[in-house]
Order: structure tokens, then sequence, then C-alpha cells
């Protein structure tokens, strides 16, 4: 259920056309929900739409740039900007924006490898990036560090359990019969691009069932339990990072919503109809 200014909004009436299919998408699930989405206004559900937006196109955007999975003492980078640890943490080589740091396992992913909980917190940095700008995300941060599913400072997330699942989401599918010496397939973090299709670091794209399918392929010897979509859920909380937006000229305007700009806005009594 969604509200703006506190008034409930009917979406009912949206025709096809008005908004792209995702948008519409995460708009309707949004609305069923048994859960209250609240906004001040259109722009800052539009904001919310477009971070659910820069979370998918990043998520594809690192499939196609194709860094390698592996364990987190087999982690690899682009010496030029990172520096990793025997452990596997990537830390920021001296003088490098992180910005510049982050867009460079777009740009040579072949240079990298890392596990899932990483190819999730370099999505999500990237969605982040691509909305609010270089010069906002240099400063939120500046001490960025890529570890597993670590995430750094001032990123801030909403994680709860549930099946409300959303496009842009972070879901977890467990292998509760994996095999003890591939520790790796014990589970895959993978992100919601919408119409039942997921990236996974690793597996690539593909639907529920294909992911399941290769932890399936990856168990003990005689194992009987397959793998599973959990409940847990972990979303960009767009509420902290909209309050950046009118410090950043390029991005845009929280009181102008692009992918709603063609509706027609009715209010009746406690409703707000979109048409």
């Amino acid at each position: 259920m969604i509200k703006i200014n506190h008034k409930w909004l009917d979406v009912s009436q949206i025709q096809p056309g008005v908004a792209s299919d995702t948008s519409l998408e995460i708009l309707q699930l949004l609305a069923e929900d048994s859960n209250v989405f609240e906004y001040r206004n259109f722009g800052y559900l539009n904001f919310d739409i477009q971070l659910r937006h820069r979370v998918i196109e990043a998520a594809i955007s690192l499939d196609k740039s194709s860094p390698e999975f592996s364990t987190l003492d087999e982690s690899a980078s682009n010496e030029q900007y990172w520096r990793v640890s025997k452990d596997g943490t990537f830390t920021l080589q001296p003088g490098i924006p992180p910005h510049a740091a982050l867009l460079d396992i777009f740009l040579n992913g072949r240079l990298y490898a890392f596990e899932c909980g990483t190819a999730i917190v370099v999505t999500f940095l990237k969605a982040i990036l691509d909305l609010i700008g270089p010069r906002n995300f240099d400063y939120l941060f500046s001490n960025v560090f890529l570890y597993d599913f670590r995430p750094p400072s001032n990123m801030a997330l909403d994680i709860h359990q549930g099946t409300d699942y959303l496009p842009g989401d972070c879901v977890y599918f467990e292998n509760p019969d994996h095999d003890l010496e591939t520790p790796e397939w014990q589970g895959e973090n993978a992100i919601l691009l919408g119409n039942n299709l997921f990236y996974g670091h690793g597996i690539g794209i593909t639907t529920a069932q294909g992911i399941i399918d290769e932890l399936n392929s990856n168990r003990k010897p005689n194992a009987t339990i397959s793998a599973f979509l959990t409940t847990h859920i972990i979303n960009l909380d767009s509420s902290f990072y909209s309050q950046f937006l009118e410090n950043n000229p390029r991005a845009m305007p929280v009181d102008s919503p692009v992918s709603l700009s063609n509706c027609i806005v009715s209010e009746i009594g406690p409703k707000i109809y979109l048409s």
C-alpha cells in the first residue's frame, strides 16, 4: 500500500505506456504489498522507483563486465585502483577517487574476482553513484572497502523478512545440503531484476528455478534437501539517499517525477488516483 502526503494512492487506473514496464511492475507490487510505503510527494515515490531501476541496471552491467566468481582468499582486482589483502578485503589505492575505483570494476571486470556477497555490495554502490553523482558518492564513501556482504559506512539498507519481493531487492537462496568441501556453494545472493529473473554472481541472469538448479548441482553426495529461496530481503533505503538530490544538478529533481510524469493526478477524499 502506498501513501503520498498521508493520502492513499490508487494505481488501478494507470494505463500501459505511461511508465516503463519495470516502473509499472514496481508500482503495482508496492501498491499490493500489505506494508505501507509512505512518501512526501510523487517525486520521492519516483526516486524510490528510480533507485530500484539503477540497482537492476547495475546488476545487468556487472554481469556483462564478467568479473570471475572466487572465494575470498582468491579475490583479485585491477591493482591500479584497488589493493586486495590476504583475507580478500578490497581497499582503495592512494589518491584514487572512490567513484573511479568502482567504475573500473564495470569497465575492466575481467581483471576482478570476488564472491557473491561482494558483487551485491558493488551493485548497490553503482546504483547509488548513478543516482546521486560522483561528488556526493565520494563524500559518502571516502573510505569505501569491499569485503563479502559487509556494507561500507553510509550504505543505508532496509533488511526484513518476508515474501514481498520487489525488483531491485537482494534476496538469498539457501543450499542446506551443500558439499562441506565447497562452502562457497552454501547459498547465493541475488538481485531480483523483475519478471522472475535474477542476477547471481557466478551463475548469471536466470530464473529462480535456474539458481536453485545450479545450487542443487553443487550439493554433497546423496543430498535430499533442495536449495530454496529464503524470506531474507535487503534493499537500499531510498529515504536516506534522496537528501542528496538537491545538491546534485545532474540528478532528477524530487518534485519532477519522470516515470509518472504523464499521469493525470486526481484527489478524491482520502485517496489519490493516477490515470
